[in-house]
This record gives C-alpha cells, sequence and structure tokens, in this order.
C-alpha cells in the first residue's frame, strides 16, 4: 500500500526515533490518506509521556507550540513552509481512558500500546494508524475494509462505544454527510437504543457537529440520519416534527421532504467565493432548514379538505430564535437566521401583483444585509411542480430584482435616511429628545420609502404636516 505522507510527518517520526520513542500518525488524517482527501492538521499519538517529548516538539516547531492539552496528555506545534502553508500538528500520548456514566469527560489513563490506543477511537476508519518513520499500516479493525465499503462502525460494541462518549453518535450521522457513508445496522440499532445519551453532552459540542453537518456535501444525509436515529428528537425536534401525519382528506406536501429540497436547492444558488453569498453558506443552510418550522403549530384544518398554516412565518421566527440560542449559535446568527424565516414569504405578494417603487424599496430596506440570502431562500422554497405557476415566480423574481439594480443606481438603499434628521426634526418642530421625537423620524423615514428622495423643503412641509395632524 503506497501512501502520499507530508515530509514534516516523516521529519518528526525520525525526531521521535532518535529518542527511542514509538510515534504514529493516526485518525482522520491517516483515514484522509487513504481516500485522497487533503488533510491540513496532523494527529499523531506516541509512547512518549508529554514531558518526554515536549523538547522534540519545540524543536520541531519552528514557528508555534501550545500546551493546552497538557491535562490530557496532548501538545502541539506548527512550522511554516517556504510558501507560507502552516503544519501543525497534534501529538498525544497513548490513551486508555475510563468513563463516568454521567459524563463524557474521561479520567485520562496512559496506554501501552498503539493498539489499544486505537481501541478507543470512534469508529474503525479513524481506528487506523501509520507508523512513521518507516509507514508501516496499523489497521487491527478492519478499517480499511470498511473504508472501501463506505460503512461506519465502532472498533468496539457500539454500546460500550457510545456510553462511554455520547458526542460519537452526532459524529456518526455527521460524516454520513462529510463522507457520504451508511451506519453500519447494529451501530444504527445502538444509535436508537441511546439516543438519550447525547443530552448529557454540552450545547456547544453539539452545535459543532451539527455546523460540521450542515456545511458538508451531503447535509440532506446527514438531517435524514440525525431524524432517523432518533437524535434529531432530542437535539433539534422542530425538525422532526416537520414529518407531519398525512391522511387522505387533508392532503398537502410532506413538510420534511419540501424542507430537504429547499435545502438541496438553496445550497445550488450559492455562490463563489467572488459572489454575494459564498459557499457553504452556514446562514442561508440553517434558515432553509428551519423556515417551515412553525407549520406544525400553525397547521388547520380548512373545508373542503384544505390545510393552511397561516402566520407559520412569524411563528416560525420565534421559534428559530428559541431554538439557535438553546444550541449556543451567536447574537447575530440567532437573529439572522430568525430574520429570514420571518421574511421567507414577503416576496409572494409581488407575484399576486407587482410592487410600487416604494414597496421594493421597503422589501430591500427590511432584508438589509440579508438581501441575497433572501432571494435565494425565497426562490429555493418555490417547489410547485406546475411549471407554469414556477415559471411565473422565476419571473417575477427576475423582475424584482433588475427593479432593484435600477433603483440602486439611482440611489444608495443601504443609506436611506429621511430627508431631516433628528436634530433637525427638534429645532423645526421645537422639541426636546423624547418619545415624539422618534415618531416623527420613524414618520419621514416612511415617507422616504413611499417617496424616494425629495427637496428639502417639500419634507420640511411634509413633517410639519404630520406634526400638526398628530396634535389635532
Amino acid at each position: 500500500m503506497d501512501f502520499e505522507v507530508w515530509p514534516e510527518a516523516i521529519e518528526l517520526g525520525r525526531l521521535f526515533a532518535e529518542q527511542g520513542y514509538e510515534l504514529a500518525l493516526v485518525g482522520g488524517p491517516v483515514r484522509d490518506v487513504l481516500l485522497r482527501r487533503p488533510s491540513h492538521d496532523l494527529d499523531f499519538c506516541t509512547s512518549a509521556k508529554p514531558e518526554e517529548f515536549e523538547p522534540i516538539l519545540r524543536r520541531w516547531g519552528r514557528d508555534g507550540f501550545w500546551d493546552m492539552g497538557r491535562k490530557f496528555g496532548t501538545l502541539g506545534a506548527m512550522r511554516r513552509r517556504a510558501d507560507g502553508t502552516e503544519v501543525q500538528v497534534e501529538v498525544t500520548t497513548y490513551r486508555s481512558d475510563t468513563y463516568d456514566p454521567d459524563s463524557r469527560k474521561p479520567e485520562v489513563n496512559y496506554g501501552d500500546t498503539l493498539e489499544g490506543d486505537l481501541s478507543r477511537r470512534d469508529f474503525t476508519v479513524n481506528a487506523m494508524a501509520l507508523r512513521v518513520p518507516d509507514l508501516e499500516f496499523v489497521d487491527p479493525f478492519g478499517g480499511a475494509g470498511d473504508l472501501s465499503k463506505g460503512v461506519l462502525r465502532t472498533p468496539v460494541d457500539p454500546e460500550q462505544s457510545f456510553a462511554d462518549d455520547p458526542l460519537r453518535m452526532m459524529r456518526a450521522v455527521r460524516f454520513v454527510a462529510q463522507l457520504g457513508f451508511t451506519i453500519a445496522p447494529e451501530t444504527a440499532e445502538a444509535i436508537c437504543r441511546m439516543n438519550e445519551r447525547i443530552e448529557i453532552v454540552s450545547a456547544e459540542r453539539v452545535r459543532d457537529e451539527l455546523v460540521k453537518l450542515l456545511l458538508s456535501e451531503r447535509p440532506r444525509a446527514g438531517l435524514e440520519a440525525l431524524v432517523e436515529s432518533g437524535l434529531a428528537d432530542r437535539v433539534f425536534p422542530e425538525i422532526p416534527a416537520l414529518q407531519l401525519e398525512i391522511d387522505e382528506k387533508h392532503r398537502h406536501k410532506d413538510v420534511f421532504d419540501h424542507t430537504m429540497v429547499v435545502l438541496e436547492r438553496a445550497i445550488a444558488l450559492e455562490t463563489d467565493a467572488d459572489g454575494p453569498v459564498p459557499g457553504p453558506d452556514l446562514t442561508l443552510r440553517l434558515a432553509a432548514i428551519m423556515h417551515d418550522i412553525g407549520k406544525p403549530r400553525t397547521r388547520r384544518f380548512e373545508p373542503g379538505g384544505k390545510v393552511s398554516f397561516h402566520h407559520h412565518d412569524a411563528v416560525g421566527a420565534k421559534m428559530t430564535r428559541k431554538r439557535l440560542k438553546a444550541l449556543r449559535f451567536d447574537h447575530h446568527m440567532v437573529e439572522d437566521v430568525s430574520e429570514l424565516v420571518n421574511l421567507h414569504l414577503r416576496f409572494h405578494g409581488y407575484v399576486d401583483e407587482p410592487w410600487s417603487d416604494s414597496a421594493v424599496r421597503r422589501y430591500v430596506k427590511d432584508a438589509g444585509h440579508l438581501y441575497e440570502r433572501l432571494n435565494r431562500l425565497t426562490r429555493a422554497d418555490a417547489t410547485t411542480q406546475n411549471r407554469r405557476k414556477a415559471a411565473v415566480f422565476a419571473h417575477a423574481m427576475d423582475e424584482m430584482e433588475e427593479r432593484v439594480r435600477v433603483l440602486k443606481e439611482q440611489e444608495d438603499f443601504d443609506a436611506i435616511r429621511p430627508d431631516v434628521d433628528g436634530n433637525e426634526i427638534m429645532e423645526l418642530l421645537g422639541l426636546e429628545p423624547g418619545p415624539m421625537v422618534g415618531r416623527a423620524y420613524k414618520h419621514m423615514l416612511e415617507y422616504r420609502l413611499d417617496n424616494g428622495p425629495v427637496e428639502h423643503d417639500v419634507a420640511v412641509a411634509e413633517l410639519k404636516s404630520w406634526y400638526a395632524s398628530v396634535r389635532a
């Protein structure tokens, strides 16, 4: 078996061997070597203790050294090639951890062998090693065979593995998305039986796995595995709730399947690095999977067998905000995704009757920095199989976007402000700072959106006329 390994890994192996220590490349980097995928960070394990290999690593890593993982037996270093490429490595002493059943934090015990260390890995495809500098391939659990079949299987009994570290269940569905693998039947069954164990894992760790899943090449497959395993019921219950029961009398789209289609369509609308929505875009992808989560709560059965979901956009926005906060997403992500969910039906009124210029301005102003994402979410959500309706919708969106381009040539939408500012409002109306100034400013902003830029004396006349009417 031929291996193309970074020369820095070979060099580091020689340095360890000179001191009488074993060193092996392990985990994801070995898997990626076999898959011919690039691997930018190199993980190693060694027979040496941290205090023994620290001098070697410091000498090798002339451009950086860190020891935040020292209590877990891990030290890291970095060197920079002549072309600027950074090579980062982390080295960990052979481990043989034990776990408290109520915590995923292990009690760190050093191990004696490479094979023992590999047995504590999450899946066989990550339980392979390459001894350096000799490039001896070590595969005690058949990881190479599982890799060739695209199967995820645990090195030890899956229930023991998931009891030790429940986050491995989330990693399984993430690898479905990232690598296109399937989960072995016995492993999948263990996840279904043990999914409640995920509740002891911090929200931040769960969020990180979800983000990696969503930013992968196959997020739909990962989300479907998340739902099928029962993990979604524990960490993202709004997603499986989209699988609404459909009976013969009340027919409507399967909302979960529709959501998966919208996700794929939204991804297809992402741009390259120079475009307005460079992919993979987490904000757009989160909005795609959450845009209809308000439907289960708003579903109503109407006369004639119809089903309605009135106000599911507003309800869904509140639910989105609550879920993303629970998953510890940052404030900006929470607000952006919630606003996209809130606005995702806004454009539909244009299809029925094209808007005035003022309505177009409002749409762009309300969308703000989310304008390009909102349009892509709106297009992705138009999943009708009726060709005529699809063509009408696409034409209306194209027309609206062209009108926006024309209007933006005439004025800077991002800089739209009232034709009189707050200080001038107070001076013209003889007001002190207070709520009335805010009301006046809001009115003049609405006037500006409705009428576009006007002469200053026209704006002043409008302000005074409005103020007289509210005082009457």
